[in-house]
């Protein structure tokens, strides 16, 4: 069980970042600044069962926030960084998942289902991706409609668009099962 949670924000070309960090690795990451995420950060700490109360600590995020950085600008194509996942059983599998998804591609709803073992889940998909605690580094922005639509996000789909053009870079490949899908 974790006995620290320290948090801190970040500028972004997609708007302000707050992450928050246990001394295991990353768990949380919210589109806002402290004082939209703040409170969010604290009833997702309830709903988590974490039990403790975030602290502002910038060390605990450092390499985080490192990483993050060198996304943005576009030297960065993976994470190497500690991560917790809080969720259900379910919800990490699918987490889990996601994180195969290479930079540049993306996936199906129905493919991220296939490839768990779970191909009649897509809704269930869906959802255990709106609950996605760490976007950016778990890669939900990666999963699209089977048509290739950019179909819900959690920060909005004008930055889950924004994630997927910065990703169209020199490296992007159009891999997927279904040709349709980007």
């Amino acid at each position: 069980m974790a006995k620290e949670l320290g948090y801190t924000t970040m500028e972004s070309p997609i708007g302000p970042l707050l992450l928050a960090s246990t001394e295991e690795g990353l768990c949380y990451i919210d589109f806002a600044n402290e004082e939209e995420g703040l409170p969010r950060l604290v009833s997702w700490c309830k709903k988590t069962f974490i039990g403790i109360a975030p602290t502002k600590n910038e060390a605990s995020n450092e390499q985080a926030r490192l990483q993050l950085e060198q996304y943005f600008a576009g030297e960065r194509t993976s994470f190497e960084l500690p991560i917790v996942l809080y969720g259900t059983p379910f919800q990490k599998t699918v987490w889990n998942e996601l994180v195969n998804i290479p930079y540049g591609e993306t996936r199906s709803y129905k493919d991220i289902a296939v490839a768990i073992g779970a191909a009649k889940a897509v809704r269930a998909i869906g959802g255990a991706n709106n609950r996605n605690p760490i976007p950016v580094i778990v890669p939900c922005h990666r999963v699209v409609g089977a048509n290739g639509a950019l179909v819900g996000y959690g920060g909005g789909l004008s930055i889950k668009e924004y994630l997927l053009s910065h990703e169209e870079g020199p490296l992007f490949a159009h891999s997927t099962s279904n040709p349709a899908v980007r």
